[in-house]
């Protein structure tokens, strides 16, 4: 039904995603009204874990010599560290900003793929990249580019999370090119999911549990890993395999025009610097993605 080797299910699977991931910055702000950020994050990862026990029970044994440590990478890089970056992250600085910064993934997955993993991107892509960069900045700052310099220290955080990010999309893309998405996303919760139990058994919930917002967070932090986790890695890495990883890291781009979004329902506004933002993220992520196409005019015209 979902075929993502047509441009259509692509674009639609890019904008599901932006809209899920563009969603997570509130629940994990309301997830931190009651949980610490160690709780919101191992929350996230463990609940994952049990809700993809299934599949783990029928893919766990495609994990061999050769893949385990790719898969751990994924695991790690594009899941655990991120969870609990950002939820660390978003104690000290505000949920536009860590959108605006979670940006910066696409940047590092360019860089990352020429790097370490010997990925020669065109130049259409390499446009791109940075158009769509210059076109996240207008959504997030609305012109205003000094509000950047206003980050604290925390912000750092949620760049080295977006480095793991660059780092899962190429493993995915070079390493494990034999695996679907569902497979990535379960073996990687295979590794990672025990770990986030281990550290929610040394967590105290005590606090938690005297909040009057204890259920809402709870359930906002299920909501996240539910969507914002498990549903939205299966898309992702599923899109990874059938574009780019350049392209499908995109979706960072986007995720900002959502958060907008979120903010129109909650009485902001939106200014016209945002409104050509749009435009010039779409430019960028249709640049990013124009690799193909060019492939196939070369080979048309040999």
């Amino acid at each position: 039904m979902f075929d993502l080797t047509k441009k259509l299910w692509q674009w639609l699977a890019m904008l599901f995603l932006a809209l899920v991931w563009g969603s997570s910055f509130i629940l994990m702000k309301k997830g931190l009204v009651a949980f610490t950020f160690t709780q919101v994050a191992g929350i996230r990862v463990f609940f994952g874990f049990i809700l993809i026990l299934p599949a783990i029970a029928r893919h766990y044994r495609k994990v061999n010599r050769q893949n385990v440590g790719s898969i751990a990478i994924v695991g790690y890089a594009g899941i655990f560290f991120p969870a609990f970056l950002f939820a660390l992250a978003q104690t000290n600085i505000s949920s536009a900003l860590s959108g605006m910064l979670n940006s910066s993934a696409t940047l590092f997955a360019l860089i990352v793929g020429i790097v370490f993993y010997k990925n020669r991107p065109t130049s259409n892509q390499i446009v791109g990249v940075l158009i769509g960069f210059i076109g996240a900045l207008a959504l997030i700052t609305g012109g205003d580019i000094k509000s950047i310099f206003g980050a604290n220290s925390y912000a750092l955080y949620v760049l080295i999370a977006t480095i793991g990010y660059g780092i899962n999309v190429n493993e995915v893309r070079f390493r494990l090119p034999n695996m679907n998405g569902i497979q990535v996303t379960t073996l990687s919760f295979l590794l990672v999911g025990p770990a986030a139990g281990i550290i929610l058994i040394f967590t105290d919930f005590s606090v938690a549990l005297q909040s009057d917002m204890f259920w809402p967070s709870l359930l906002a932090i299920l909501g996240l890993s539910a969507f914002g986790s498990v549903i939205s890695l299966f898309v992702f890495n599923n899109l990874i395999r059938h574009t780019s990883a350049l392209f499908a890291t995109s979706v960072t781009y986007i995720i900002p025009f959502f958060a907008i979004i979120w903010g129109l329902f909650d009485g902001e506004t939106v200014n016209t610097v945002q409104i050509v933002g749009i435009a010039i993220v779409l430019l960028g992520v249709y640049l990013v993605n124009r690799k193909k196409r060019l492939s196939k005019e070369i080979i048309a015209e040999g």
